[in-house]
């Protein structure tokens, strides 16, 4: 293999070298920054990604163990970063009061939040506030609308339990509220934060 004068100075003959492609000079040092500058991203993802995944492993596992305040303490700052799993249970929280204060109008923000972001349980929850009037104002085309966004992404287990909710719902509902959710539905995409 060939290299171009510009890079060392002269033409280097890589088969010449005995296979090692050897370049002398400065574009050597460069060639090793860039390797060595790839290997550390490669480490750095490698290394990196887990540790912020386990912030929020954290955070489940403290609410398997009923600890509602320390996985509050560890949602919380995850969830105003954009983490939309770490929203939707935080969410959760506030709904039910386990590990602080019961709050129906902040449940439905993390809820919302989430739900923008395609979080299906948070979708499920939303919905559910809506048709309630639970920290949202009741109104039942939205809550057929998040509904139905919640169970076209349903995992296959969950899917059935939240069609017979969402059918729930739209049997209270007129032609024209049903027309008007899925549309809103249909027109939904979602978005990240961060």
């Amino acid at each position: 293999m060939l290299f171009p004068a510009k890079w060392a100075g002269q033409m280097v003959a890589g088969d010449r070298d005995g296979g090692r492609n050897e370049i002398r000079g400065k574009p050597e040092r460069a060639r090793r920054r860039v390797v060595v500058g790839v290997a550390a991203l490669i480490w750095a993802m490698a290394v990196v990604t887990p540790v912020s995944a386990q912030p929020l492993a954290q955070g489940v596992a403290a609410l398997s163990r009923q600890d509602y305040q320390r996985a509050s303490q560890i949602f919380i700052p995850l969830a105003e970063r954009g983490n939309a799993s770490a929203q939707a249970y935080l969410g959760f929280l506030f709904e039910t009061g386990r590990g602080v204060p019961q709050n129906y109008t902040e449940a439905a923000m993390w809820y919302r939040r989430a739900a923008e972001q395609g979080d299906s349980l948070a979708q499920y929850s939303l919905g559910l506030l809506y048709d309630r009037g639970q920290g949202v104002p009741r109104d039942i085309v939205e809550a057929s609308k998040w509904l139905n966004l919640s169970t076209a992404a349903a995992p296959p287990k969950a899917r059935e339990a939240r069609q017979r909710i969402r059918d729930a719902v739209t049997r209270k509902m007129s032609r024209d509220e049903i027309a008007q959710a899925r549309l809103k539905a249909l027109e939904w995409a979602p978005t990240r934060e961060h």
